[in-house]
């Protein structure tokens, strides 16, 4: 059994692989999904609970938009051909376990919760187009359950709104996701400084992202703005097919996203206004002021006989104007540091 991963945002970001329709309705895709996430060294792997009648009803809308992936689809018929199947869940939880992976899921309604807490779902993620749905909101967070909140779609008033009555409510671990709810999203519909205005609106909350771009740039810029969480879409071959496959991420993309951000993470630190530790040593190869030319006791200190080098044994450059003019107290040799000692006192 490899070792369980925990929600824990304090060392390195928490990066989600997204499931969704990917497994094309075969549950040994889907394994095989979980499989190759688990070798990405992703933290969890996240499924969607509902079913086509939970989420819309049948010829309640049809998608007309030429730019959508699911142009001319019913809603209906797209819920259906996405969903993950609710007896499948059991198992790709215990498979995700065994191979060292969070399993956890977004419920698009009550009963979805009440099914998850069977399988002592450890998260509950709100979907953005779920996130003004209050009946969810209230049962999720009377679960006592950590919560992660996408934000796509919606306003300022509606996140906070959101936010607020899940507190109230009893939730008392949210992380909210900066996201764009187009698929695929583009960079430059992204807006990522939103992230830190979230870090600084929402102080009671964790922020992250969840990206519909495509490739690692965006997931790994956010994390430099203090993003916690990145959540992307997963398959094993785009070129699979599948309601969300056009824009996933490929397991070698997934490998690079989580060594990236990572290394990111690492690189952030702290404020830093003194050498580092790691530093110290090479403090020795800044510059400071050496003789250059053999000096006798009472010679002037000129240009031509001092000159500002590496090491920076001798003294700091920034006394070179005070000591021009000043006379030697004693014999120098040619390729010494100057110190003080050297140095006639005013």
């Amino acid at each position: 059994m490899a070792e369980k991963k925990e929600f824990n945002l304090s060392n390195k970001p928490f990066i989600i692989a997204e499931m969704s329709g990917n497994h094309n309705q075969s549950i040994e895709r889907a394994f095989e999904i979980i499989d190759a996430a688990a070798e990405t060294g992703v933290d969890a792997v996240k499924l969607q609970t509902y079913t086509a009648s939970t989420i819309t009803m049948k010829g309640a809308y049809t998608i007309h938009d030429k730019n959508s992936l699911w142009d001319g689809k019913e809603l209906f018929d797209l819920y259906s051909q996405a969903y993950t199947p609710w007896e499948w869940h059991k198992q790709l939880f215990d498979h995700a376990a065994k191979k060292g992976l969070m399993c956890f899921s977004s419920p698009f309604d009550e009963t979805a919760v009440d099914f998850l807490e069977t399988l002592n779902c450890p998260i509950y993620k709100i979907a953005s187009f779920e996130n003004t749905h209050f009946p969810l909101l209230k049962r999720v967070a009377k679960t006592g359950k950590p919560v992660i909140m996408s934000t796509g779609a919606s306003t300022i008033e509606e996140i906070t709104e959101s936010v607020n009555y899940l507190f109230e409510n009893g939730c008392k671990n949210l992380t909210i996701l900066k996201c764009t709810s187009t698929y695929p999203a583009t960079p430059e519909n992204t807006n990522l400084l939103t992230i830190p205005y979230f870090i600084e609106k929402f102080p009671q909350c964790s922020v992250g992202l969840s990206d519909h771009t495509m490739g690692i740039g965006v997931s790994v810029a956010a994390v430099a703005l203090g993003a916690k969480v990145i959540e992307k879409h997963f398959t094993l071959r785009r070129a699979d097919g599948g309601v969300d496959s056009a824009f996933s991420m490929e397991p070698e993309e997934m490998k690079q996203l989580v060594t990236e951000a990572t290394s990111i993470s690492q690189a952030l630190g702290h404020v830093q206004l003194q050498p580092t530790a790691k530093e110290e040593n090479s403090r020795l190869f800044k510059r400071s002021i050496f003789v250059q030319a053999e000096i006798k006791k009472g010679e002037v200190f000129t240009k031509e006989n001092l000159k500002v080098i590496r090491p920076s044994t001798g003294l700091a450059p920034k006394h070179w104007e005070s000591i021009l003019g000043k006379k030697a107290l004693t014999n120098i040799a040619a390729g010494s540091p100057l110190t003080w000692e050297h140095v006639e006192k005013n």
